[in-house]
């Protein structure tokens, strides 16, 4: 039986979304119902970085450095193309 993760977009007017584990974000998400935009959906654009609440794995040495270089001072800036789904979390936009 599969487990699945709800998604929520605390200060924003989103509602929650339930999506299955270790699904791909971005093909869950849309501007329909999230504050939070694509671009390349690889991983190395940082359209979608964003803060997030949860418990997450870490992030990938590819992810890392962009990290590195978009938010180093925010130890919970992550890419949301980037994220593998395993508990319920919460997703805040970033100023870049």
């Amino acid at each position: 039986m599969a487990n699945f993760c709800k998604i929520s977009f605390p200060g924003s007017d989103f509602v929650p979304i339930t999506v299955e584990s270790h699904q791909n974000l971005s093909e869950h998400l849309t501007i329909q119902n999230s504050p939070v935009l694509f671009g390349c959906r690889t991983g190395i654009c940082g359209t979608c970085l964003v803060e997030v609440i949860g418990d997450i794995p870490p992030p990938q040495p590819d992810e890392q450095e962009m990290l590195e270089t978009l938010a180093l001072k925010n130890p919970n800036a992550r890419l949301a193309c980037q994220l593998d789904l395993t508990a319920n979390i919460a997703i805040q936009t970033l100023e870049k």
